[in-house]
């Protein structure tokens, strides 16, 4: 044998020659050599790509898979949500006294022991109706059109939420007239994800998979070792006029439709570089005052974007200490209008 340029052998002559002969005169052989091959391939793209490159040990009677990070999978919480696939989840949406709005930085903000031992203690329910992909309030104004919420107080996280950019899982749900069918496949995928990777745990990797909470909204996540990456949260005081000035009449408008006569709390879950600058400017275009715990020292994020589970329990807490009596007066205080 001699070698390629690339390392890899190549077969003399004669040696062609004799495997040339033995497939010749051996099909079989040869057909199965090329199935097994293929199915090798198929294998790994299976396990690499698809909704078996995530973990199932995530679901249970309230929790159905949101995003896995396998290529050919992904998002389905945006589809989940439009097309109203995941029963009930309208149903809680609908209902909830305290509705969460903004990006994912909402949902690893609020999605702690700390929000929900104060809504029992408060004997309120609430949803946290934050989006992966940094999705914004383009999105969210379509979905609250369909589900006509009855929520008494909105919780908006202001950063990035007035932005009007499309998103790319948004555009796919919003505008291709098959993204129905493909989010029903991906519903299914997860009624044999569950059953075969519980069988059969080889199978299935150990991509980022998050779940996410039909009651509540709330998020529980598995992370890939490789996309962790602890930075601590620190803060950007500039202002960007164009952004405010922008956000703000996105604000204005959103407002003006959604919460009239409801009490609007508006805060800036911390990361990596959080513009509180912009937030206090929004908030300020908008003749309100930015809800934020002071700058706690220690919180940190696992990717740069999103508080991790210690600083997020942290944060939260923080947040209902300075914004529970406020809830809870706004909650009293409609009850007391509708009896």
């Amino acid at each position: 044998m001699i070698k390629a340029a690339f390392g890899f052998p190549v077969l003399s002559k004669t040696w062609s020659k004799a495997w040339e002969g033995l497939f010749a005169s051996q099909p079989i052989i040869y057909g199965c050599i090329v199935l097994a091959a293929a199915l090798v391939s198929y294998a790994y793209q299976f396990r690499a790509d698809t909704i078996f490159s995530c973990r199932a040990d995530g679901y249970n009677t309230d929790r159905y898979l949101a995003y896995c990070q396998g290529a050919h999978y992904a998002d389905y919480e945006h589809g989940a949500f439009y097309f109203d696939l995941e029963p009930s989840v309208q149903d809680y949406v609908r209902d909830a006294d305290v509705l969460f709005l903004g990006t994912s930085r909402t949902q690893f903000g609020y999605s702690t022991a700390a929000t929900a031992d104060w809504f029992a203690s408060a004997s309120a329910h609430y949803y946290l109706m934050g989006f992966t992909y940094f999705e914004n309030v383009l999105f969210a104004e379509k979905v609250l059109r369909k589900i006509h919420p009855r929520a008494k107080v909105y919780v908006i996280n202001v950063d990035g939420f007035f932005d009007r950019s499309e998103t790319f899982p948004a555009k796919a749900v919003l505008q291709d007239p098959e993204a129905r069918h493909r989010y029903e496949e991906k519903r299914l995928w997860q009624r044999v994800h569950e059953p075969v990777c519980q069988a059969i745990a080889p199978l299935c990797g150990h991509k980022t998979v998050i779940f996410r909470s039909r009651e509540t909204g709330a998020y529980s996540m598995e992370l890939a070792a490789s996309e962790l990456k602890i930075i601590p949260v620190s803060y950007d005081r500039d202002v960007d006029q164009g952004l405010v000035a922008s956000n703000t009449a996105a604000a204005v408008d959103f407002l003006s439709e959604f919460t009239q006569g409801k009490c609007v709390i508006l805060t800036s879950v911390p990361f990596v570089g959080t513009k509180i600058g912009n937030a206090n400017a929004i908030a300020a275009g908008l003749g309100m005052k930015l809800t934020a715990p002071e700058i706690l020292k220690g919180l940190q994020t696992f990717d740069g974007f999103h508080l991790d589970q210690p600083s997020a329990e942290r944060w939260s807490e923080s947040f209902f200490r300075i914004a529970g009596p406020t809830i809870r007066s706004c909650l009293e205080g409609q009850a007391a209008a509708h009896s």
